[in-house]
């Protein structure tokens, strides 16, 4: 069967990675050990999905054996009960096999780096913003992914006019990539009196966290600033000299941070923006490649393309990427955002299972 020659290949793969990691001189190259290592971890469900099939092959056969050979009614009926019970459990685990056989973005295991700005609508807009950004605090605070606000702008009758952060947790990327595009809001703004409706947007841009082996800084093409931090603060705000700025000179790209007291966290925190900034450039391509194939990438392709409305008066949430509509506006806003995650990755699987075909 071609598909168990494909399973026996990959464990044969992942046996042969670990038998490389073993050796003490994997260590002398770390950027090719970083590699095995997240080789060795995406190989491994694969594997685990294998020992199972090929465990649940062997038991049919068995049972078919039995059918087969056996005279006595009792064992002729408990074969023919188990048969009728693995058959059904082979054909969900030849899909879930099938699934996992899709190459994968190599980008979807990584931390991400988002980044939310208000659109049009004035204020509505940067309270809309802020309303997002509290979704997916809270969606994360139930991944137990940890967010870190690097760079923010308050909006002047609250919300952001925009807020950077970096999402912290295991295939964060990969979860959270869906949610680029233009999110649009209807409802009646806090700062209306008329009470009338009112349409405002936010934009969302999630990308891969870059790490030192995707982009190579030199010393030389960054200048640094320091400055004294402002905003809520207590008494060290305008006396330390803890806000970072950095300016990558070759490209013009400015990032600053001042969430931290601490100099050297606020440093480390734009460098990791600055990476992403950077290797947004080269990633870009790729989004856009994938944009042209997928209709649940059509928003990271083209950040100008409304992906989702929030409908107020209605409790109405549309993703229309997917033409999916669900009336718990309040509980996803209040970051019960799974649903819309787990249906826009079923979709990108049978996009993707049709490209494999």
């Amino acid at each position: 069967m071609e598909i168990l020659e494909k399973l026996e290949a990959i464990k044969n793969r992942w046996e042969e990675i670990a038998e490389q990691m073993s050796d003490p001189s994997a260590m002398a190259d770390m950027k090719h050990f970083v590699k095995l290592n997240k080789d060795y971890k995406e190989l491994e469900p694969v594997v685990n999905a294998y020992k199972t099939y090929k465990n649940l092959l062997a038991n049919i056969e068995n049972a078919k054996e039995i059918l087969a050979s056996e005279h006595d009614p009792e064992f002729r009926e408990m074969a023919k009960e188990e048969l009728e019970e693995l058959q059904p459990k082979l054909k969900e685990m030849e899909e879930q096999i099938r699934l996992l056989l899709i190459p994968k973005d190599p980008q979807d295991s990584k931390n991400a780096v988002m980044e939310i700005r208000a659109g049009t609508g004035g204020d509505e807009a940067s309270i809309f913003a802020g309303d997002l950004f509290r979704m997916y605090q809270k969606y994360c605070e139930s991944k137990g992914w940890k967010m870190d606000v690097v760079e923010l702008n308050e909006g002047t009758a609250g919300g952001f006019k925009a807020i950077v952060c970096n999402v912290m947790g295991d295939g964060a990327y990969g979860t959270l990539k869906f949610e680029s595009g233009v999110h649009r809001v209807q409802r009646v703004p806090k700062t209306e009196t008329q009470g009338r409706i009112h349409t405002s947007a936010a934009s969302v841009v999630v990308l891969p966290e870059a790490d030192e082996f995707d982009v190579e800084l030199h010393d030389k093409d960054i200048r640094k600033d320091t400055y004294c931090s402002s905003g809520p603060g207590g008494q060290s705000v305008n006396t330390t000299y803890s806000a970072i700025r950095l300016t990558h000179i070759p490209s013009g790209i400015v990032v600053t941070c001042q969430d931290e007291k601490s100099q050297i966290k606020n440093l480390a925190k734009a460098m990791k923006v600055l990476r992403t900034r950077l290797y947004e450039k080269e990633y870009n391509k790729y989004l856009d490649e994938m944009s042209s194939k997928r209709k649940t990438m059509v928003s990271t392709g083209d950040r100008s393309a409304k992906i989702r409305t929030y409908n107020w008066p209605q409790g109405r949430v549309t993703d229309h990427r997917i033409g999916l509509t669900l009336y718990n506006l309040q509980p996803i806003i209040d970051g019960d955002i799974q649903e819309l995650i787990d249906k826009l990755q079923m979709a990108e699987n049978a996009e993707r299972l049709k490209e494999e075909l």
